[in-house]
């Protein structure tokens, strides 16, 4: 079976989000697999790992998009180095920039990713078994195979459509229409929500099976999906839960090359302390302190927008007797209060933007970690805190509570329900006692570490779902 994995993002090629990870991990464990052949395609970036490995073009074309002629180029990266095929689309203009988002022509360069690839696909006479769409960006592939004339080629390929936040939906105008290969017009409404193009929602109508990261999160959207419940709903016959996995070995603290001290379940809780005493020492902390932290984007949806008020009441109520890390990036006031906080309180440390090798060592050295979300459709910070022996303070919602359960019912984990202040320092206190509690402590250590997480049983869901 051949499948293709179509994504903007890759790790370690190009990352911004927990997708990233996904895509770079799922199909390597896919691989692994007797008689599956899993590869990936994503946009060209002006990132160090293009410069750091050797592409061939495997494909030079053009394509027409509204009145324009864009040139296509397919590279593919020679050694296989990631564990899998990796194809980079690099469309001057378009798909030949620094980073995956943020630019006001957003729409035209998924468009043209989308078209690309499957012109690519069409000329060069390559037909999947499967095209495995993750997110809004590649949405409307699965509309485009069976509804424009130019990729008839493909017709019949099944697809799968990944839901990884419903937050994000790229919705845009029909002006946009014109943009596109051309389609049978009466076939219009499998892309249109409510008077738009809605590559999500087109994503949904039109794959022949569409998952979501966790089975909590598919659950919530029947509910919550910024407009698409109805939607949702009418095609739960084809919808699916399948909780993410972690790359056990990038995420591995025995062997992980971003530590300063690696470690395993038997000397956990003394390399752990070396590394929080490093770690420390590092940002101006205190060690013998409890110390708690947060990795991540500055969204609401992250529950990003709390964090000053957890850092002040927190620090303030527990009369300075532990440390808080906050590392991420992503909005302007949330950032210039904590660097006011980060002058104020001597236990409070921030590295503001993304940092790989100091997550892998806070994920290593904190005691807790805080997610606070609003929305988290599967979430893998909880995990690599887990897999790395600290312990996820989590609120309960989506994907994290599918894999933390609280300590009260015999899990190794914090959980709290309102994604407020007060219930993050109600939870914080929680986490204070356990911390005074020096056996407890370590036996949470030690059951965080024992669990599952590795992308395995996941990776045989997806191929199960395939075969489907």
């Amino acid at each position: 079976m051949i499948i293709y994995h179509l994504s903007t993002e890759c790790y370690p090629v190009a990352k911004v989000g927990g997708l990233a990870d996904v895509v770079g991990a799922l199909p390597k464990y896919q691989n692994k697999i007797k008689d599956i052949e899993a590869k990936v395609v994503m946009p060209w970036y002006n990132k160090s790992f293009i410069y750091d490995h050797e592409f061939d073009i495997v494909f030079d074309g053009f394509i027409h998009q509204g009145g324009n002629m864009l040139q296509v180029q397919v590279l593919k990266e020679k050694s296989d180095v990631l564990g899998f095929e990796l194809y980079m689309v690099k469309i001057p203009g378009l798909l030949d920039r620094d980073n995956p988002y943020g630019y006001q022509d957003e729409n035209f360069q998924f468009i043209a990713f989308q078209h690309g690839v499957l012109h690519w696909l069409t000329a060069m006479n390559i037909r999947p078994d499967v095209l495995h769409c993750h997110d809004y960006h590649t949405g409307l592939v699965p509309f485009m195979i069976e509804n424009c004339a130019e990729f008839s080629f493909l017709k019949g390929v099944k697809t799968v459509g990944t839901i990884h936040n419903g937050e994000y939906q790229g919705m845009m105008s029909w002006e946009m229409a014109k943009y596109l290969p051309s389609f049978d017009p009466y076939k219009w409404g499998l892309m249109d929500w409510n008077g738009l193009i809605n590559p999500l929602a087109s994503m949904i109508k039109c794959a022949n099976a569409f998952t979501t990261v966790s089975q909590g999160y598919l659950e919530e959207l029947f509910v919550s999906f910024r407009g698409l419940e109805s939607l949702v709903r009418d095609e739960f016959s084809k919808a699916y839960g399948i909780i993410n996995g972690i790359d056990t070995e990038v995420w591995n603290p025995e062997t992980d090359p971003m530590l300063d001290f690696n470690f395993n379940s038997e000397n956990a809780v003394e390399q752990k302390r070396k590394g929080k005493e490093k770690l420390c020492k590092e940002y101006g902390l205190k060690p013998e302190l409890p110390f708690f932290a947060f990795i991540g984007r500055f969204a609401t949806e992250k529950g990003a927008d709390l964090l000053p008020d957890i850092v002040w009441r927190s620090i303030k109520q527990s009369y300075g007797g532990l440390n808080i890390m906050i590392l991420g990036s992503g909005n302007t006031y949330i950032e210039n209060k904590l660097k006011e906080y980060e002058y104020t309180y001597t236990n409070f440390a921030l590295d503001l933007g993304y940092k790989e090798h100091l997550s892998h060592k806070i994920y290593a050295s904190a005691d807790f970690l805080l997610m606070p979300s609003r929305v988290e459709p599967c979430g893998l910070n909880q995990m690599y805190s887990m897999r790395y022996g600290t312990v996820p303070i989590v609120r309960y919602t989506g994907g994290l509570r599918d894999t933390v359960e609280d300590i009260s019912t015999g899990g190794a984990g914090i959980n709290f329900t309102y994604p407020g202040v007060d219930d993050v320092i109600h939870a914080m206190n929680r986490a204070l006692m356990l911390y005074n509690q020096k056996d407890v402590m370590e036996n949470l250590i030690h059951a965080n570490m024992n669990f599952d997480f590795a992308w395995e049983k996941s990776a045989e869901k997806y191929i199960a779902l395939y075969n489907h």
